[in-house]
């Protein structure tokens, strides 16, 4: 039989394991972006320069091709115009152009959050200054400012009054492709928040996680995520009640199979709220975490998805012990000079994945984008974890000149 060909878009790090895959499995793999330097175009075996928020190009190219699946994982720019290709030539997608870009808009989706009786935060969606400062009465203070169409924490800012509003709305319009923002009130939590990675089967949740998400307080964007954990300490109530109303919207949005990137969180108001979907696998490796974490076969089961082929069975997720992830990044602007990580936790080190070398140039973390690599341990109690989690800084040291 001959391969099928799967176009990525991107060309992200976080493409590898999916190149790597789909290789495995026989299939022939093409990335698509603007940017011919990425690094997983030097692992696909087909490279174009197309920009990926050109749907129209983009599918001009598919039809060129005649591919069998399209995907863009971890890649959010790209979700979109994935679905409106893959509804155009009649390929498998895990949910309908018009579902895909519900998902997709922040503003969007907390409207269609709001009109089917999910709780939601009060939100709105703006296109400049004026138009936000003449509802800023809607809001209880703080509120959280960020693009409608932007991921890895990029353009995301608190602001506690209105008169601080204008420097957070320039910032989310800098990096919003649409030029569009939203404000939303800001949900103080309980516990941790959780962002990981679902996986819906013929509509389906047969993989639901919820994972502990944490942040450096002393980064430049305190809003980029610098490690995870799993397995969650939400209560197992609002687990529950989480999975229910994700099932829920899954049968609302008529979404069929494929991976998810969930965010979600308890807040001190008492209520469970789902905060992001996104039809795509997450950054910062979070696919391959549960594959370490809990065997869950989620970018096997991406790639199967995406070329119409049958699934790997999948349960809801069965952890092995406690693991964490720790996204590395510097303070500052500096060049890397080393890793250091004291003698205490190196025994439950499973992995170093870095992304510079000695003499690299590192920037201050401000998002996702300006991380340095991984680093995955295993530990034996959740109490090991928790201390380790909970002052990675007294053990890790990212040196720089």
């Amino acid at each position: 039989m001959p391969q099928k060909k799967l176009m990525l878009l991107g060309g992200l790090r976080y493409l590898l394991p999916v190149i790597e895959t789909a290789h495995r499995l026989g299939h022939y793999v093409i990335t698509v972006d603007y940017l011919p330097d990425n690094i997983a175009h030097k692992y696909s075996d087909e490279y174009h320069n197309v920009s990926i928020l050109d749907r129209e190009a983009v599918l001009d190219l598919a039809k060129e091709l005649n591919i069998d699946g399209i995907m863009s994982f971890a890649v959010d720019p790209g979700v979109t115009t994935a679905a409106y290709v893959a509804e155009e030539l009649g390929l498998p997608f895990q949910g309908s152009y018009e579902a895909v870009s519900v998902l997709q808009d922040k503003g969007r989706f907390r409207r269609f959050l709001a009109d089917n009786g999910f709780n939601v935060p009060t939100a709105g969606t703006y296109t400049n200054i004026e138009e936000a400062l003449a509802e800023k009465d809607l809001y209880r203070w703080p509120v959280i400012v960020k693009p409608v169409d932007s991921a890895g924490s990029k353009g995301v800012s608190r602001v506690d009054s209105p008169d601080k509003l204008k420097d957070a709305v320039d910032y989310a319009l800098s990096e919003s492709h649409s030029g569009r923002f939203i404000i939303e009130e800001f949900l103080d939590k309980i516990g941790n928040s959780s962002d990981t990675d679902c996986f819906s089967a013929n509509g389906e949740l047969v993989f639901c996680s919820f994972s502990n998400q944490f942040f450096d307080p002393e980064a430049v964007n305190p809003y980029t995520p610098s490690a995870y954990s799993w397995p969650s300490t939400l209560p197992a109530a609002t687990q529950e009640e989480l999975r229910s109303e994700l099932q829920r919207l899954i049968k609302l949005l008529d979404l069929r199979s494929g991976i998810y990137n969930v965010e979600t969180r308890l807040a001190k108001d008492g209520k469970a709220y789902i905060m992001e979907v996104s039809p795509r696998g997450g950054g910062n490796r979070l696919a391959e975490m549960l594959d370490i974490a809990a065997d869950a076969h989620l970018i096997e089961n991406a790639v199967r998805a995406a070329l119409g082929e049958s699934l790997i069975p999948m349960t809801m997720p069965q952890y092995k012990g406690y693991v964490a992830e720790i996204i590395l990044h510097s303070d500052a602007e500096g060049i890397f000079s080393g890793l250091e990580i004291e003698d205490n936790v190196k025994d439950y080190v499973i992995e170093i994945d870095t992304w510079v070398k000695q003499g690299d140039a590192v920037h201050g973390f401000s998002g996702a984008n300006n991380a340095i690599g991984t680093l995955v341990l295993r530990f034996p109690t959740p109490e090991t974890l928790e201390s380790a989690v909970g002052n990675i800084k007294s053990w890790l040291k990212i040196r720089t000149e």
